[in-house]
């Protein structure tokens, strides 16, 4: 163990003696778990998805053969209405004890999150295809300065340095605010963000392969709607990866 890491360590020691806290997830006393917010056991409980699922969306299959014939076979939602992205990669499930931690990192300003979940989504990566540049989805200013951080820039800068691929924060814009998705009836999500995206300077995506990232895949219409708008403003193959999905 590093210097650095045991001074670290005993300052979390100390701390959790002057204040008292407990696991997000279990409630139980924190003393030496190394992420902060979540104790040891609920964090290592934390596994990524897994099993057959939409090669389009990445919505879980209940069978563990669903794709052994026809591989391609699509769910019922993108059947229905194509997403405008190529493909989406979720994570992990959106469940305790990842649940807390994102709701402590997106809306209670705990941005020392963002490490342990980085370390949590390079392991869980998918064989991800050639990028050119990675995009987070944006905040509307207004959203951005009541919260003074973009959650998804935070883990797309992280991922970017991981894959060695260049970060654009500046071109893909939120310009309508809207409410949060979880907030919304599953009808209401699906015309909440209709035009509320916009590309201020094209040239800086034609013909880019750019991977979106976010939090939460809730129904998809987030991804869809800023994919749509980078398709249309030429870019080339937009992928989506969310660290959690909503299942």
């Amino acid at each position: 163990m590093s210097l650095f890491s045991t001074t670290t360590s005993c300052f979390r020691k100390f701390l959790h003696v002057i204040f008292p806290a407990t696991c997000a997830s279990c409630d139980l006393a924190l003393w030496n778990d190394p992420v902060p917010f979540v104790c040891h056991t609920c964090w290592e409980s934390l596994m990524p998805l897994s099993g057959p699922c939409c090669p389009h969306c990445g919505a879980p299959y209940i069978s563990s053969v669903a794709l052994t014939h026809s591989p391609a076979h699509e769910c019922g939602a993108c059947r229905s209405k194509s997403p405008a992205y190529t493909q989406s990669w979720s994570l992990f499930p959106y469940q305790s004890p990842l649940k807390e931690a994102i709701i402590l990192f997106k809306y209670r300003g705990k941005r020392s999150l963002t490490k342990p979940f980085i370390q949590k989504m390079i392991p869980a990566l998918p064989a991800l295809p050639n990028i050119d540049l990675l995009m987070p989805v944006p905040l509307h200013p207004q959203r951005l300065r009541e919260r003074e951080y973009n959650q998804s820039h935070l883990l797309a800068h992280g991922l970017s340095q991981h894959l060695q691929a260049p970060l654009l924060i500046s071109c893909l814009l939120r310009v309508r605010p809207t409410v949060p998705q979880t907030s919304l009836t599953k009808k209401q999500r699906l015309t909440n963000l209709h035009r509320a995206f916009s590309v201020n300077d094209a040239s800086h995506i034609q013909d880019k392969r750019i991977l979106l990232i976010d939090d939460v895949f809730t129904t998809g219409t987030t991804l869809h709607e800023c994919a749509k708008t980078l398709r249309k403003a030429g870019s080339g193959p937009v992928y989506g990866l969310t660290l959690a999905r909503m299942i």
